[in-house]
């Protein structure tokens, strides 16, 4: 692997489901799990994460191909499904949750539960497919793939470690601070629409 590309990818990864994003995703499940329950949540999810974006980042060129996508749609398209999702967290309803929990949490609600902000996150999966599929080379989707993983280790470690410090971390705390960064995500999936905009021609004012 070239280190340069590398670390390039990582810190894409890093920025759109890197532990700032994933740790408030799990913050919400702690004041309803266990710390067991939620350290099994973690470590099924994350490997659920990694073999996604292993099928992904390995077979986007011809995943693309298939479906006849552009790399404009492709931003297109990530960036409206997250800006919907950024916009529900903004307004507090949980898109693609179950809703309240009427009985004792398990660990299947759990996993559903971190499916569009965590396991098939719409920008990461954008992400994933744009960067592996930028080259036709086996070692640049491998250098691609390699950097996804090592972000979700990164995530699932920090999991690990702050589960009972997620625990403790009042409700209320976790409800503003999901509403902030839902604000934030909004605008990444603008910026993200945008740019699918920018490729297919369309001349945007004060956009460079």
């Amino acid at each position: 692997m070239n280190p340069f590309t590398f670390s390039a990818a990582f810190i894409t990864f890093f920025s759109v489901v890197g532990p700032p994003k994933v740790l408030l995703a799990f913050g919400g499940l702690a004041q309803i799990h266990p710390v067991r329950q939620l350290r099994t949540i973690a470590l099924i999810s994350s490997g659920a994460a990694v073999l996604v974006g292993l099928v992904t980042g390995i077979t986007a060129p011809w995943l693309l191909d298939l479906f006849h996508i552009s790399t404009p749609a492709l931003q297109l398209a990530g960036g409206a499904i997250f800006f919907v999702y950024a916009v529900g967290l903004v307004l507090g309803m949980h898109l693609g949750s179950d809703g309240p929990h009427q009985d004792a949490p398990d660990i299947a609600s759990g996993v559903r539960e971190l499916l569009m902000p965590y396991i098939v996150s719409p920008l990461a999966m954008t992400a994933v497919l744009i960067e592996a599929a930028a080259r036709y080379s086996v070692g640049w989707r491998s250098t691609v793939v390699g950097a996804y993983m090592s972000v979700i280790a990164l995530d699932l470690l920090c999991v690990l470690v702050l589960t009972r410090l997620l625990r403790r971390t009042h409700h209320t705390t976790v409800e503003l601070l999901g509403r902030l960064l839902g604000l934030l995500l909004a605008a990444v999936g603008v910026d993200l629409f945008l740019d699918g905009l920018s490729d297919l021609g369309v001349h945007i004012l004060g956009r460079h």
